[in-house]
């Protein structure tokens, strides 16, 4: 909207248009309804899992709605790490890690783990010449950035290249939960 502040536009996706609402869910789940939202499948077996019972489209997105009506999204429901019953933003610790000077890029998976349901594995890329990373140095560094305890990584894999699609260069984390599934930093 032209009479957002720069703060809104650096920080939310903006208000709905007219004829568009938007409900949050439990577990922070957006859903959308309204004229540019789809309104369904050709194959109606596919609308049970794409809408509510409300007619809300469920985008599998995770955010909230601020008190001026702006949208914030904060991860995908996929990113969603659960530990010990609680819900931990993939994104949050990505946003962090992307500020330490030895990340390149980064990646923040759940993996499975018997005791907690899910560990937080951070799979990251480094740029050339920078100082090999730890375990150690990576949460050291996430405690210093204001993250808390529960949400620290337990595992941490140091890759050559993120595996990508070719066509958005989007990291393809599936990839990363096969590969590290089984395997743990001691």
């Amino acid at each position: 909207s032209p009479d957002d502040t720069a703060e809104n536009l650096a920080t939310t996706e903006g208000r709905p248009p007219a004829g568009m609402e938007i409900r949050i869910a439990d577990g922070g789940e957006v859903r959308l309804r309204g004229e540019a939202v789809c309104q369904g499948y050709l194959d109606p077996a596919q609308n049970a899992a794409a809408f509510d019972e409300d007619g809300f489209l469920i985008t599998g997105d995770v955010g909230h709605v601020t008190a001026s009506g702006h949208l914030v999204l904060t991860g995908r429901i996929k990113d969603i790490i659960i530990r010990k019953g609680e819900n931990i933003s993939a994104k949050e610790i990505e946003d962090l890690l992307h500020l330490h000077p030895a990340v390149g890029d980064a990646a923040v998976i759940g993996l499975p783990d018997p005791d907690r349901g899910e560990r937080v594995c951070a799979v990251v890329e480094q740029p050339p010449g920078a100082d090999p990373l730890t375990l150690a140095g990576v949460t050291a560094f996430l405690r210093e950035q204001g993250l808390s305890v529960h949400k620290l990584p337990e595992q941490l894999e140091v890759v050559e290249a993120l595996p990508r699609n070719d066509a958005l260069r989007k990291v393809l984390k599936y990839k990363l939960r096969e590969r590290y599934s089984g395997t743990a930093t001691p």
